[in-house]
């Protein structure tokens, strides 16, 4: 059981990885630092929205409409967060 734990930790940290990711090239093609016209760029904007878009669309679901702000992935950044510390406090108890 403890591995079953452990695997989750890590996927809980490439999901964390993968929002991380997200809201910085969000600013930077926001800024015009990157250009969604880069093929590289472009596929790695795409892949990440398609593996976030389903779990911001549930959030954003209950969260009030905020004008341009989209606090989706904050409140996701907090999800994994106390998902984290829940595992690591309970994670004790399967030893």
């Amino acid at each position: 059981m403890l591995s079953l734990m452990q695997i989750l930790m890590v996927i809980l940290d490439v999901m964390w990885f993968f929002v991380i990711a997200h809201v910085i090239m969000s600013w930077l093609i926001n800024f015009q630092v990157l250009n969604l016209h880069q093929q590289f760029v472009a596929q790695i904007w795409y892949g990440l929205n398609r593996i976030l878009e389903p779990a911001y669309s549930r959030i954003r679901d209950f969260l009030p409409q905020m004008g341009g702000l989209d606090l989706a992935p904050l409140v996701a950044l907090l999800g994994l967060y106390a998902a984290r510390i829940i595992i690591q406090n309970n994670m004790a108890s399967f030893y």
